[in-house]
């Protein structure tokens, strides 16, 4: 339970067929090659983001958002089950996995933006602002990762994964869970919630991250640590864009 970030658990660690630690012998996992790397993924996301922005960002172009938002979507979801069940390919699956969400992103955060202006930049501000808290607060020690912190996020998180899921099947019959998705007092505070259990995941991707290179994992790992955070960032900036937009609604 190191994280309820799927992309990011202890197993991780762990060699399939013995389950033992995996320790690299001369090339392991750094903290500042991890840094490195989640940097270089970012760039990648925000390049075909940008380029996903300039293509739907005019009210002509909102319509032809959908190919580059479910394509962006899809394609992401699949690499990212490869990047979790081939940790050794991480090199090359997280590099495209930003790449292919990047087009997600831009395109969402289009649609966004030309319903509420301004939106985005404030949920991209908001999203780093409180990873860049949340990682001073962890180095500091003000927030620690211990077994009741781990565990109450792990169950909140998987919460909110069975409210979606619900959501979303049944959607499929027409039918809408009322008022969570709305811009109502409880639709705010059910978004607000929401957002606090995205941000602590950050807390236990930190751990995680740690203690893959104190356990001395193997280089790829700075790759598949580096998706996992970006996965769950990811996920803040878009519950951040839902808040700010239910906010903006009324």
């Amino acid at each position: 339970m190191r994280s309820s970030n799927p992309a990011l658990k202890g197993a991780s660690f762990l060699d399939l067929h013995s389950g033992t630690i995996v320790r690299g012998r001369s090339d392991v996992m750094s903290l500042n090659g991890t840094v490195n790397k989640t940097g270089m993924l970012l760039l990648l996301c925000v390049l075909t983001a940008s380029f996903a922005w300039s293509q739907v960002s005019t009210p002509a172009g909102i319509v032809g958002a959908q190919p580059y938002m479910w394509g962006g979507l899809i394609g992401g979801l699949v690499l990212a089950m490869v990047t979790i069940f081939k940790k050794e390919w991480a090199p090359v699956t997280a590099p495209l996995y930003a790449l292919v969400e990047g087009f997600f992103l831009g395109a969402i955060s289009a649609m966004f933006n030309h319903m509420y202006e301004g939106i985005v930049m404030q949920a991209v501000l908001l999203t780093f602002g409180t990873l860049f808290a949340l990682l001073f607060a962890y180095r500091s020690g003000l927030v620690k990762a211990t077994e009741n912190f781990k565990l109450g996020v792990v169950a909140a998180t998987g919460g909110v994964f069975l409210v979606y899921m619900a959501s979303m099947v049944l959607g499929f019959f027409g039918i809408n869970i009322p008022m969570i998705h709305e811009s109502g007092l409880l639709g705010i505070g059910f978004s607000l919630v929401v957002v606090v259990i995205a941000a602590l995941n950050l807390v236990l991707d930190f751990d995680f991250i740690e203690t893959g290179v104190e356990q001395g994992a193997p280089k790829y790992m700075e790759w598949y640590g580096a998706f996992g955070l970006m996965v769950t960032l990811v996920w803040l900036y878009i519950e951040f864009l839902r808040l700010l937009s239910k906010l903006q609604s009324r």
